[in-house]
C-alpha cells in the first residue's frame, strides 16, 4: 500500500555529475544513465515513430547479444558485447555505423538463465579521453579513445574471489577522474564481509581508496546487481550504492558512510531472496530506491544522516509495494516514473509520492530503464517494442514502435538520435 511520510520541504539545484574532464557536454551519453546519471537528455526533435527501417539512420550487425548500454562521446559509440566464440568485447563504432576498432576484454562468456543476460551486461564509461569497460567476471580495463590499452586488471585479484550467481554485473561511475566500483556480493551465509566499495584513480587504475560494505545481509540478498550512482546538488555530492538489503551512501574524497537506509528488516520477516537489480535515480534534494519482488520504493531526502529508521523524518514518502524490479526509476520537473517489470508505468509525485496516473505499456517483460528527452518518455519492452509516452501528469502514449529484434539494453539519447542496441545490431534512430 501507498504511505506518505510527509513533504519534502525545500528544493535543491542539481548540477551535472562532472566526468574525468570538464568538457563534458550535454549532447553526449558518457555513462550508462547519461551525463548526469539520471536518464535525462536534453535533445530536441527527436523522432516518436520509426520501426527496424524506418526512420533508421543507420543498422550495425553486433557480433553477439548483450544488456549493456552504450555510451556515446561526439562521433564514437562505444559498447561491450560478446562473440560467438565467447571472447568479451569493448567495441568502438562510428557516427556513421562503422566499426573503428575492438578490443577483447576477457574470455569465457556465462549465459544468465537463457535470454536474460551474459557477462557482457555491465556498460562502459567514458570521458572523451579515455573509455573504462568491465565485465561479469570481474576484469576492468582502460582504454584510450583510439584503443589502445592503458591499464587492466581483474577486480578479484585485489579484493577477493567474486561470488556471486549471476556475474559481477554491476556499472562503474566516473566522477571528476575516479571510478567508483561496488562489489557487492557473498557466500550467503552470517557474518561474511566480502562486499566492498572501491575509488580508484582513472588514469592510472590505483586505489584510492576502499571500504568495507557490511550489512549482515544473508543468503541471495548478499548478491546484488544494480550499479551506483552520484548525488549532487548545491550543497552536497556522494555515492550511492545499492545491494546487501541497504542502500548507502559514502563521501566521494574518502569513503566515510553518510547514511544507510534499509529495506529489508532482519528479523522474522526478512525476505531471502530480495537481491536487487535496479538502480537508485536521483532527483531534486531526494534519492529514490528501489527494491525487488513488488517490495517498497521510497524517497529519502538528500540531506540524510546515519541509520535511517522506517519512521525516520529523512523519508519523504514510501510505498510498501509496486516498486520496479529491474528498470530504474526515472525523476523529471517534479515526477517520478517507475516502469514495473510487467510494462505498467506509474507516475509519481515527487513532493506527496501520490500516485498521479498508472497505465500498462506493451505488455511483456521490462529490463531496460526508461530515459527522457524532447518531451517524451522512451521505455523498452524486451521483444523490442519501444513505447513513448508523453512527459506530465496526463497519460498519453504517442507511439509503440517495434524493433523486431530482442532489447534488454536502455535506449541512449544522443547528439540529435536515438541508439538502441538490440541482441543483434545497434540502430542509431533519427536523421
Amino acid at each position: 500500500m501507498h504511505r506518505t511520510i510527509r513533504r519534502l520541504a525545500g528544493c535543491f539545484t542539481m548540477g551535472l555529475a562532472a566526468l574525468g574532464t570538464a568538457s563534458a557536454k550535454a549532447d553526449n551519453w558518457p555513462q550508462w544513465r547519461g551525463v548526469a546519471n539520471d536518464g535525462i537528455s536534453p535533445e530536441r526533435n527527436l523522432p516518436v515513430q520509426w520501426n527496424a527501417s524506418e526512420n533508421v539512420a543507420w543498422r550495425h550487425p553486433l557480433p553477439g547479444p548483450a544488456g549493456s548500454t552504450p555510451v556515446v562521446w561526439g562521433d564514437r559509440i562505444f559498447l561491450t558485447t560478446v562473440d560467438a566464440e565467447g571472447n568479451l568485447l569493448l567495441m568502438c563504432i562510428s557516427s556513421e555505423g562503422k566499426t573503428l576498432w575492438q578490443q577483447t576484454i576477457d574470455k569465457g562468456n556465462q549465459d544468465v538463465r537463457g535470454d536474460e543476460g551474459n557477462s557482457a551486461s555491465n556498460s562502459p564509461v567514458t570521458d572523451g579521453t579515455h573509455v573504462w569497460a568491465m565485465v561479469a567476471s570481474g576484469v576492468l580495463g582502460c582504454y584510450t579513445m583510439d584503443g589502445e590499452e592503458r591499464w587492466k586488471f581483474n577486480v578479484a585479484d585485489r579484493y577477493g574471489k567474486l561470488d556471486i550467481q549471476f556475474g559481477m554485473t554491476s556499472t562503474p561511475v566516473l566522477d571528476q577522474g575516479k571510478l567508483f566500483l561496488q562489489l557487492i556480493h557473498g557466500d550467503g551465509r552470517d557474518k561474511t564481509e566480502e562486499a566492498r566499495v572501491v575509488c580508484l584513480d582513472g588514469l592510472s587504475g590505483k586505489e584510492i581508496w576502499s571500504r568495507k560494505r557490511l550489512t549482515g545481509a544473508t543468503q541471495e540478498n548478499e548478491h546484488s546487481y544494480t550499479s551506483p550512482i552520484i548525488y549532487r546538488d548545491a550543497e552536497r555530492s556522494y555515492l550511492v550504492t545499492h545491494g546487501g538489503d541497504y542502500a548507502i551512501a559514502y563521501r566521494l574524497e574518502d569513503g566515510e558512510e553518510i547514511w544507510r537506509c534499509g529495506l529489508n528488516p532482519h528479523g522474522a520477516s526478512y525476505h531471502p531472496t530480495l537481491r536487487f537489480v535496479a538502480s537508485p535515480a536521483a532527483g531534486e534534494g531526494m534519492i529514490i530506491i528501489p527494491s525487488a519482488k513488488n517490495g517498497p520504493v521510497v524517497s529519502l531526502s538528500a540531506d540524510a544522516k546515519g541509520e535511517i529508521e522506517e519512521q525516520s523524518k529523512a523519508i519523504l514518502w514510501r510505498h510498501d509495494k509496486g516498486t520496479p524490479d529491474v528498470p530504474s526509476p526515472l525523476y523529471h520537473e517534479g515526477l517520478v516514473y517507475l516502469c514495473r517489470e510487467n510494462g505498467v508505468l506509474v507516475c509519481v509525485d515527487a513532493k506527496t509520492g501520490e500516485i498521479v496516473y498508472e497505465n500498462r505499456l506493451f505488455s511483456d517483460r521490462y529490463r531496460a530503464s526508461p530515459v527522457y528527452a524532447d518531451g517524451k518518455i522512451y521505455a523498452v519492452a524486451r521483444t523490442g517494442v519501444i513505447s513513448v509516452v508523453r512527459a506530465g501528469r496526463e497519460f498519453e502514449l504517442l507511439a509503440q514502435n517495434e524493433m523486431g529484434e530482442q532489447v534488454s539494453s536502455s535506449p541512449v539519447v544522443a547528439n540529435g538520435r536515438i541508439y538502441v542496441r538490440t541482441f543483434d545490431a545497434l540502430y542509431a534512430i533519427g536523421n
